[in-house]
């Protein structure tokens, strides 16, 4: 079945050509599952089938990667339109539906995150409260992902939320009670650390109605105050990763030249999915 909105492949995932605003406009209409796959996340392809699987899921994709963007254009001698997670979470925040109460919700790594967004929330005037943010149990963590080292997962456990010992598949059931109950349009689920994607395929199959599920990680707390602030001049220009590896070396700047590994997947898969090692 075809896109109803234009997309570009690349390895082997469906991106939106567009905006920012029109990619929250589409995903707005009838709900579903939003991905913005980071560089380690498309190297991850490679070796976690359940990731694939999240990933296929997906109802609508970001090119977040700059990364990728930057090797595709070199490599393939195309244009790939980047819209990062942070312009995603802008042009959410940009519509009408974010000043309505109970319409956002967000799943976020830490107490200190859901204090940054209560305190941002009432700064700029967006009705969210204590009751619209859900501290994320401590998923296990894998190096797929972006954002959310496990370092800075709360310490406290929720008990609910698992991580299947056969397998790196995601369920809350305390959170989908929670959910199913307020029924928000809009999810933000900013946990990062590769869990995100998982638990936004499980809520879309879970959940007995269609909200719009945003898997953007740290972007949240790029405008909240919970991460570095990126400029966004700086998201623009390709530049966030600098701010966050000046904030945190020792965290990111192994994950970033990790992501030289995603030119060879550009130049060995093009448009198909690089397939499973070991199939």
């Amino acid at each position: 079945m075809s896109s109803p909105f234009p997309t570009k492949r690349m390895l082997g995932i469906d991106f939106f050509v567009g905006t920012a605003a029109e990619a929250v406009v589409e995903i707005s209409k009838h709900g579903g599952l939003v991905v913005a796959p980071a560089a380690p996340s498309f190297i991850a392809l490679q070796d976690d089938p359940d990731y694939r699987r999240a990933i296929a899921d997906a109802d609508l994709a970001i090119a977040d990667s700059g990364w990728a963007v930057l090797f595709w254009r070199l490599l393939r001698r195309e244009k790939l339109t980047r819209i990062s997670g942070l312009a995603l979470f802008k042009a959410l925040l940009d519509t009408s539906d974010a000043r309505i109460p109970r319409n956002l919700f967000f799943i976020l790594p830490s107490e200190k995150a859901a204090t940054k967004t209560l305190e941002f929330a009432r700064a700029c005037g967006y009705p969210i409260t204590a009751d619209d943010c859900y501290i994320a149990p401590r998923y296990q963590m894998s190096e797929v992902g972006d954002q959310t080292s496990e370092a800075s997962l709360p310490s406290r456990s929720l008990g609910e939320g698992w991580r299947s010992a056969a397998s790196d598949s995601v369920e809350d059931r305390a959170l989908l009670s929670i959910l199913e109950q307020r029924k928000p349009k809009h999810i933000i689920i900013g946990i990062g650390g590769g869990m995100q994607d998982k638990l936004g395929s499980y809520l879309k199959h879970q959940l007995t109605y269609r909200p719009a599920i945003y898997c953007i990680g740290a972007a949240p707390g790029f405008v909240t105050g919970d991460q570095i602030i990126i400029p966004m001049w700086a998201d623009r220009f390709y530049l966030g990763w600098i701010f966050r590896v000046f904030a945190q070396p020792r965290v990111y700047f192994k994950r970033y030249w990790k992501a030289r590994i995603v030119a060879q997947l550009i130049s060995r898969c093009g448009e198909e999915m690089p397939p499973l090692i070991g199939s």
